[in-house]
């Protein structure tokens, strides 16, 4: 290793903050800091500032201003999305749900919560591709089901679901849909009308805006509860002070981002499938999820007899900044609940590598990125007494 470079590979956990962002923000921490609520002029001035958010934040989305609500981030939106359906069908006799089993924890522990007060939860298979089957949906579909929820983009493996698809199964059943949008925003193309979508969940700091903030987009007509009780704010329906300076640097982060989403795309996709090329050339390793329908920055691999953790140390030392997963279950021992999902053994889901990638990287910083997996997993299989079983034959490999 001549040098040494130093690589930031985890922008599916988060993104370091655009100057656009920045700059949008520190007005309203210096300036316009009034509380939008207040009646006097620095308040009503804020109000305006949070008003013209509200309708550009919807623009990017193909809503309407009234649809849209400041949140926390996308666990908090997730958690009002499903209880909201979940409780307004369960008055109507409907207590079924119907989502994936590679949802992030902010639905799966939601949709536990829920079977533990008497909900029923169809989970889809989501295939050795990671993708849902419209006709394993439609199968699933009952006339108690309350809601479908199924998420835009997989936050581990990146595959990207048939959501148009899926929602236009839901509208014609009369069935809300909720999506959970968070790695999919300013990533791909989103629109919430020709998307079929009745609430939607984002969250800035997946596409360079600060983190603490996110939306829930709730369709006209569709009825949303409340999580937080306490105040008046966001037409009642999430009590507390917005945080005014965040929701404007995540606005500003938004509307970069979907203005640069094709060109950006473009440029990150070549680089992916450079990256995958390269990580192919390993032996006994395999790429999680479909190639075709992923993230344009998203690589998730497996590599046979080696474990995970010290791959992302190894790495570390050697500049990359990498995970195995979701950084909100970063402390568990469990091999990834996304990789078993779709069919990885328990043994090698633990030897997994998620690299998600943006648009400041270049050829150069892929091909280091490739350069150096190929020498950590080479030497980590050197020591590993599962490799020599495998190489001897005493066990079979399975990629």
């Amino acid at each position: 290793m001549d040098k040494i470079m130093y690589l930031y590979a985890d922008n599916a956990a988060t993104t370091r903050m655009s100057r656009t962002a920045i700059d949008a923000m520190l007005p309203y921490m210096e300036e316009i800091y009034g509380n939008p609520s207040s009646l006097y002029t620095i308040g009503q001035r804020a109000k305006e500032a949070l008003e013209d958010a509200r309708a550009r934040v919807a623009a990017c989305l193909g809503a309407n201003p009234s649809e849209i609500i400041f949140t926390s981030g996308g666990s908090e939106a997730d958690n009002q999305a499903i209880y909201s359906a979940a409780y307004t069908g369960a008055k109507k006799g409907k207590k079924h749900i119907v989502s994936t089993a590679f949802e992030h924890h902010a639905v799966l522990h939601s949709l536990k919560k829920l079977e533990r007060e008497g909900f029923e939860v169809t989970y889809l298979d989501v295939h050795e591709d990671g993708l849902v089957r419209l006709e394993e949906l439609k199968e699933a579909l009952r006339e108690d089901t309350a809601l479908v929820t199924v998420m835009f983009a997989n936050n581990e493996i990146g595959t990207v679901q048939p959501i148009r698809e899926i929602g236009a199964l839901c509208r014609e059943r009369k069935i809300p849909f909720h999506t959970d949008a968070v790695q999919a925003i300013g990533h791909v193309p989103v629109n919430v009308v020709d998307d079929n979508i009745d609430m939607l969940s984002l969250s800035a700091h997946k596409f360079h805006g600060p983190k603490g903030i996110g939306v829930l987009f709730v369709k006209r007509g569709v009825r949303v509860l409340n999580l937080i009780e306490g105040g008046a704010q966001e037409r009642g329906k999430r009590a507390g002070t917005e945080n005014l300076a965040a929701i404007m640097g995540m606005t500003a982060a938004m509307e970069e981002a979907c203005a640069k989403l094709e060109e950006n795309s473009r440029t990150v996709t070549a680089l992916r499938e450079r990256l995958i090329d390269g990580l192919l050339t390993i032996p006994h390793s395999a790429l999680n999820g479909s190639r075709e329908k992923r993230l344009p920055g998203n690589v998730n691999f497996i590599f046979e007899g080696i474990e995970g953790e010290s791959l992302l140390l190894l790495l570390d030392d050697r500049g990359i900044s990498a995970s195995s997963g979701s950084a909100c279950t970063s402390g568990s021992l469990d091999p990834s609940h996304v990789l078993l999902a779709i069919g990885r053994p328990h043994e090698i889901a633990h030897g997994s590598l998620r690299l998600t990638i943006d648009e400041s990287f270049t050829e150069e910083a892929i091909d280091y990125i490739v350069e150096n997996v190929k020498e950590v997993v080479t030497y980590l299989r050197g020591m590993s007494p599962v490799w020599r079983d495998l190489v001897s034959g005493k066990k079979q490999f399975q990629l």
